[in-house]
């Protein structure tokens, strides 16, 4: 049977969740920390992230709660995962949390993806705190 893996983590970043929603949404500052492409908060919307060595990956918009919750599908056609964004508003600031779901632990590929995005994930977060600091 084919077994799905996901990564979790969380990040307090001391900026309001308009500012963390503005790094996730807009697509300038999106490429600033993490890939370009042209993401956009409406359910529906498909786009495409530049990965650097593997490629554009498609993706689309499933679910959207303005300044809460970002949702889409990553990869379609190879991994086939899905990245859930979750802002919760802490203080003065964000409590991130993000959830990368769908790891087909079955496929080389899926395993190679899981444990690399496993590791690298927490430096991409580290540049988005980063990123919103300059800003």
């Amino acid at each position: 049977m084919t077994e799905n893996a996901e990564i979790r983590c969380e990040k307090f970043l001391a900026h309001p969740p308009a500012a963390v929603w503005a790094a996730l949404t807009d697509p300038a500052l999106h490429a600033r920390w993490w890939a370009a492409g042209d993401i956009k908060p409406l359910v529906g919307h498909r786009f495409t992230l530049d990965m650097g060595p593997w490629g554009a990956q498609p993706c689309e918009v499933t679910a959207v709660e303005p300044e809460r919750l970002l949702r889409y599908r990553f990869a379609e056609g190879s991994l086939d995962t899905t990245i859930t964004w979750r802002l919760e508003s802490e203080g003065k600031g964000t409590r991130l949390f993000l959830e990368h779901a769908g790891f087909d632990l079955d496929s080389p590929m899926g395993r190679q993806a899981y444990q690399g995005m496993g590791e690298g994930w927490p430096h991409v977060l580290d540049r988005l705190d980063s990123v919103l600091a300059d800003a």
